[in-house]
């Protein structure tokens, strides 16, 4: 899992994979805060509530002004998986999902009690932010795959009918993993989709996102890394909506700046791809 930069590259270089890594955690959680407060709405709506130019500045959410979302929320227990799964592997046990599950369930703590238990110094630092305390309006999805101790896999999914985007959402940390080969990051992120969205259609979008975010932080250009998710997602059982929508998504790039029109038609029914 590591990606043990120190071992092969320069200090520039080094400080620039640490400048992707605040990037691209930095960048999704602004932009969940930022299009929070329009989640489920049309354009219509959007420009009717905000005006003709939509939404240009944070709003108001859950009672405040930029308020995380639980996208985000979940992305940070997606770095304190990681970051746990490394640990574990430098003492011999060593299978990342189980760790990103136990990691997945101190999140649906934080949307069901009060505040930290304190007596329980195994949860780690993170579970320990009271800040991170505050329902965001979880799916029920996301609610039932983690109302319990039993893991999600890729035989016996968690809402196996389910594809909501909730599972892409949090799977960007995946992509920092580049000391990994590309199919090891689409193969954690598709295993870790699976314990809450169990479609095929919401693992495989997990996955291809996951991977994009990777080829990005080798450098890659966005081109590049979608063609590198096409490729590596035609093997896989189901992938043809996933690469339909990114195909598509291609198209409409190559065709100028993108009106908000089209980035709602891009959008479609809200599904993972």
């Amino acid at each position: 899992m590591s990606a043990t930069p120190g071992a092969v590259w320069g200090r520039a270089e080094q400080q620039d994979f640490r400048s992707r890594v605040r990037g691209a955690l930095l960048g999704s959680a602004l932009g969940d805060a930022l299009g929070g407060p329009v989640d489920g709405l049309t354009l219509e709506e959007i420009r009717a509530a905000y005006g003709p130019e939509g939404l240009v500045d944070l709003g108001f959410g859950s009672g405040r002004r930029g308020t995380v979302t639980h996208h985000t929320q979940l992305t940070l227990f997606t770095v304190d998986g990681l970051i746990r799964a490394q640990v574990r592997r430098d003492t011999g046990a060593w299978h990342p999902p189980t760790d990103l599950h136990r990691a997945y369930l101190r999140w649906a703590a934080t949307q069901r009690d009060w505040g930290p238990d304190e007596r329980r110094k195994e949860d780690g630092w993170l579970a320990r932010e009271e800040w991170l305390y505050a329902r965001r309006d979880p799916t029920r999805s996301l609610l039932m795959g983690l109302g319990d101790e039993t893991m999600g896999t890729l035989e016996s999914p968690k809402n196996p009918d389910d594809m909501g985007p909730e599972a892409v959402a949090r799977s960007a940390p995946f992509g920092l993993l580049v000391g990994w080969e590309p199919q090891l990051v689409v193969q954690l992120a598709v295993e870790c989709a699976a314990q809450t969205h169990g479609h095929p259609t919401a693992c495989l979008s997990a996955g291809g996102y996951a991977v994009i975010v990777h080829a990005l932080a080798r450098g890659d250009s966005l081109d590049g890394a979608v063609q590198r998710a096409l490729a590596l997602l035609a093997a896989r059982p189901g992938h043809q909506p996933v690469s339909d929508a990114l195909q598509h998504a291609l198209g409409a790039v190559r065709q100028g700046m993108p009106s908000p029109a089209r980035v709602e038609e891009l959008t479609g029914d809200g599904a993972a791809d």
